[in-house]
Order: C-alpha cells, then sequence, then structure tokens
C-alpha cells in the first residue's frame, strides 16, 4: 500500500512540492505519492491527516502556526521558532520539524554583502527566517501590518514596526516579502510609495512566493534591484523535508539533484 504524503496549505495549487517529491519517490524506487490537499480551516489540520492517513506533510501558508500546535513532538528548531512547515506521522504521533530556516539562509548566501534585513510580515515564514537570520548575524527588522503577532520578534531582540509606525528613512541591504500579497491578485505588502522607497534604497529584493512574479518583485525589476522569488527557498527546505519523510536513508546531495528534475519538470 501506497503512503501518502501532502503539502496542505490555502493557496496550494500553485505548489511545485509534489512535482519535487514525487520525483524522488520514483528515483528512489519508492512506492509512496505526494499531493495537495487545500485546508480551508486550520483547526481540521489534525483530523485530516488522520483521515487521509497521510504519512508526511509539508505545510505552506497560512497554517506553519497552527501546524506547531498540534504536533506532540517538535525539534529544536521548530520549538524556537513557534511554527511548523514539515509534519511526520510516526504511528500516530506527530513528529513536527521546521526547515524552512535553513533553506532560506541557504537560498541567499549567494549575496555575500548583505548585512541589513528588512522582513515584511509577522507569519510562520517570517518567524522561522528571522531566527536563522539573527544566529548567522544578520541585522534585521520586521514590518507588519499591525502590531499583531510582534511580540515573538521583541523577544528575540528584533527592531519591529507596524505599517502605522513605520519610517522610511533607513537603508536596508535586502527587503524580503513573506505575506502572500501579490499571491493570488497584484496587490503589494505595503504602501506603494512607502515600499518604493524602500526599494530604492536597497540593493536586493527577495520574495518567499514563487511560481509567478508578484507585485513586490515586479516594483523592485522596475528600480533595477537584484530579485529572486523562493523557488531556491523551496527546493532546500524540500531537500530537508525529503530526508526526515525517509528517514535520513538517502544522500541530500542525490535528494537535491532529483528535486531540482522535479522542480524543472
Amino acid at each position: 500500500m501506497k503512503e501518502i504524503y501532502t503539502i496542505f496549505g490555502n493557496p496550494v495549487a500553485h505548489s511545485k512540492s509534489p512535482s519535487m517529491h514525487n520525483n524522488c519517490f520514483k528515483a528512489f524506487l519508492i512506492p509512496s505519492c505526494y499531493t495537495k490537499t487545500e485546508l480551508k480551516d486550520g483547526k481540521k489540520l489534525k483530523k485530516t491527516i488522520f483521515d487521509l492517513k497521510i504519512k508526511g506533510a509539508n505545510i505552506t501558508i497560512p497554517y506553519k502556526e497552527e501546524a506547531y500546535k498540534i504536533c506532540d513532538v517538535l525539534d529544536t528548531n521548530a520549538k524556537t521558532i513557534g511554527a511548523v512547515n514539515t509534519i511526520v506521522n510516526n504511528n500516530g504521533k506527530l513528529h513536527g520539524y521546521n526547515t524552512d530556516s535553513t533553506g532560506f539562509v541557504k537560498s541567499i548566501s549567494e549575496y555575500k554583502d548583505v548585512k541589513s534585513i528588512l522582513i515584511l510580515g509577522a507569519g510562520g515564514t517570517a518567524r522561522a527566517i528571522s531566527v536563522a537570520l539573527k544566529n548567522e548575524g544578520y541585522n534585521i527588522e520586521i514590518l507588519n501590518r499591525s502590531q499583531n503577532r510582534l511580540e515573538f520578534f521583541k523577544s528575540l531582540g528584533v527592531d519591529t514596526n507596524s505599517h502605522d509606525s513605520f519610517k522610511t528613512n533607513k537603508n536596508y541591504d535586502m527587503v524580503v516579502n513573506t505575506t502572500s500579497a501579490g499571491l493570488l491578485e497584484n496587490s503589494l505588502p505595503f504602501d506603494r510609495d512607502k515600499l518604493t522607497n524602500i526599494l530604492q534604497n536597497s540593493k536586493y529584493a527577495i520574495d518567499v512566493m514563487y511560481g509567478k512574479i508578484t507585485p513586490f518583485l515586479t516594483l523592485a525589476n522596475e528600480l533595477g534591484k537584484i530579485t529572486k522569488d523562493g523557488e531556491d527557498m523551496l527546493l532546500y527546505q524540500g531537500v530537508l523535508a525529503f530526508d526526515y519523510f525517509t528517514q535520513h536513508k538517502f544522500n541530500t546531495d542525490d535528494i537535491q539533484k532529483y528535486m531540482r528534475e522535479g522542480l524543472k519538470s
């Protein structure tokens, strides 16, 4: 009987995770299948995992913090971040991990001159990359729509601002959009004029979304900035997730090779 893996989120139709993971299953001759599951209510995440007999799952926007709550066992990284993007169902016990943090840091490692980073949004992805970036010695700041959800970042010793309180008189080497703005519609994560001012004084603009040129990246491109979407982050976090799914049985370089092939297919 095939073991079933999936990605939970809303929206989730755009996800390339099935292509990556299924290509690995095929390459390693594993009789498993990876699907997409759009979830309308995060409170039903745990029940859905058991109802569908899911062996392992990735979690995307907006349910990473809900995933954290339902896990029976958490790795140190997930505990620190308070968000989970990878779950393994181990005989009815849900083991939670966060592979976003490592994936993001690796995805921007080519930019050697980055010291200061402004992160837009305060959800599970922002939590993950904030912890990782701070541990790597970057100077980071959070900008969220409201004061809600900022306490976690304040506890890290990170500067935080809401849209109302933010002053656009600082320079950042990199601006990272972790919000879902622009994924399904043509909205920006922040006021256009203020965002333009921020980007004009930065070097790089990164969007953790992938599969389309978001309005955020479009604006950054118009301003002549170096831009990157979240495909590399997806790849690197996916390699770690697959390693957890398969209990570290395979070489991670081989996993990365097959996942990259899956992304291109």
